[in-house]
């Protein structure tokens, strides 16, 4: 059981990292400052330092905490669960700024010096879990690999959620995610699971709660 000193330390972290993903998700890395992100947390330097050993540290911590925003809010399974997951990631880019942030940070990471895939492997390799399942499950055509399919998936959600945003502000993202599906699940998945798969605005709802 944690202690009241630890228990502080995770809601200190959990503090900075909120702050700082507001803060980033409102002026890139460039515009955010530590002193406007302190600010933000009402915290010391000390504080975030302790934490963070950076600015660079603090802006890979927001890149990385991505799937934690939509992975463990999710109970489906298989094929059903990577269509939850871009569903449910759909609605969040427009309301969740720790995602949002993360996102940011990850394409505009060559402008600050960053390099870091990692990002986009950990969605990938996500994805490529679900598909195993559902791969295990019988719910995948003979020959689908689940690793390709996973790095295919993550690659078109980031283009497409870049798309979005120039044209809509990302308004139109989850439509853009419910006619991926259509078009892509007929080529993946065997038609028993193509049409017991939700793929439609009721489910995102029912994900929102």
């Amino acid at each position: 059981m944690a202690g009241p000193k630890q228990e502080r330390a995770v809601q200190t972290r959990e503090a900075i990292l909120r702050a700082a993903a507001e803060t980033f998700d409102e002026l890139g890395y460039a515009g955010a400052s530590v002193n406007l992100i302190l600010k933000r947390a009402g915290l010391t330097t000390g504080a975030l330092y302790f934490h963070f050993d950076s600015k660079e540290g603090l802006a890979r911590a927001v890149m990385n905490a991505q799937p934690e925003t939509i992975v463990p809010r999710l109970q489906s399974e298989g094929l059903q669960r990577l269509v939850d997951i871009t569903l449910f990631w759909s609605h969040l880019l427009q309301v969740d700024p720790l995602l949002r942030a993360g996102v940011r940070l990850t394409g505009e990471q060559a402008s600050w010096g960053g390099s870091d895939v990692t990002p986009y492997q950990s969605w990938a390799g996500i994805m490529a879990d679900c598909l195993r399942e559902a791969q295990g499950r019988g719910e995948l055509q003979a020959g689908v690999s689940p690793e390709e399919l996973g790095e295919f998936v993550t690659e078109a959600c980031t283009g497409m959620q870049m798309f979005s945003s120039v044209a809509s502000g990302r308004k139109d993202l989850s439509d853009r995610t419910l006619r991926m599906w259509r078009l892509l699940l007929p080529g993946i998945a065997v038609p028993a699971v193509v049409s017991r798969t939700e793929v439609c605005h009721e489910r995102l709802s029912n994900l929102i709660g």
